[in-house]
């Protein structure tokens, strides 16, 4: 969850280009390209699922600690302390196909962008720039996410369904804060490798408990975005959803410091075709 790179937004974006270039950005984009070939190759089977999912709610900030440079700048939060996180509207899409009942791809969008508001009681060295103290900030931090995912079934029948697989991510990120006409900035465009799990329980004839995500550790990081959600079928094609989001990660390293904790309470709608 945490932007990377270097203090300055030319050296970000000449980061990313050798990124986009190298082994690992043209690794990153052929996972991306197979994912979304595959969700526009597959032909229509007589298993074959078509679902769209929309997503909305209210978001709140836990944490949200930032350094930058990781090595030299000063630790501040953007959520607690001096500066305030207040809860905001979200929304995510997410298109599906499942065939021969066991193979589910999916595409997700979901973006995300906060705002952070208050007055510095010290002194904050942030991506180059100097905020004395008494400066009245404010302070954005935006996360989108763009995600391919593949998962296997392991289980379809009974009231008991399990899946797991990966899913390449795009984040396209940035921590910005401004004040008293000073403004600083660290951008970010990145390709993150997680692991997906589903696992559904279908206690009632219309009601089922949901819990899925993706998540990794490293040690450049962690990052993990979690949902557990009541589940109710209005009929064969619509299922509603309600229920609670986590999402939280960051990285430590000398070019960035950043962990946040994110807490979404959300609904849902899913439709099949």
């Amino acid at each position: 969850m945490t932007p990377h790179g270097g203090s300055k937004v030319e050296t970000d974006e000449m980061t990313v280009r050798r990124w986009i270039t190298g082994k690992r950005g043209v690794k990153a984009w052929r996972v991306a390209t197979v994912c979304a070939l595959a969700l526009l190759l597959i032909p229509a089977a007589g298993l074959a699922q078509f679902r769209i999912d929309v997503e909305s709610g209210v978001v709140s900030a836990g944490y949200n600690d930032v350094r930058i440079p990781g090595d030299e700048g000063t630790l501040f939060s953007l959520s607690e302390g001096d500066l305030s996180i207040d809860p905001s509207a979200f929304f995510r899409a997410r298109l599906e196909y499942t065939f021969g009942e066991r193979h589910t791809f999916s595409a997700l969008y979901a973006p995300l962008s906060a705002e952070a508001t208050g007055v510095l009681s010290d002194g904050v060295a942030f991506a180059g720039e100097e905020f004395p103290a008494g400066t009245d900030v404010d302070g954005t931090y935006t996360f989108n996410s763009y995600r391919l995912t593949y998962r296997y079934e392991l289980r379809t029948q009974g009231p008991f369904e399990a899946g797991v697989g990966f899913t390449a991510k795009i984040r396209d990120a940035e921590i910005r804060v401004e004040g008293d006409g000073l403004s600083a900035s660290k951008t970010n465009v990145g390709f993150v490798p997680l692991l997906n799990f589903r696992l559904r329980w279908q206690f009632r004839p219309c009601m089922a408990l949901l819990l899925q995500g993706d998540a990794l550790a490293a040690p450049q990081g962690r990052a993990e975005d979690v949902t557990l959600a009541l589940l109710y079928d209005l009929n064969d094609r619509i299922a509603l959803r309600a229920g609670y989001r986590i999402v939280e990660g960051g990285a430590d390293n000398d070019e960035v410091y950043n962990f946040a904790l994110l807490n979404y309470i959300s609904a849902g709608v899913t439709v099949s075709y």
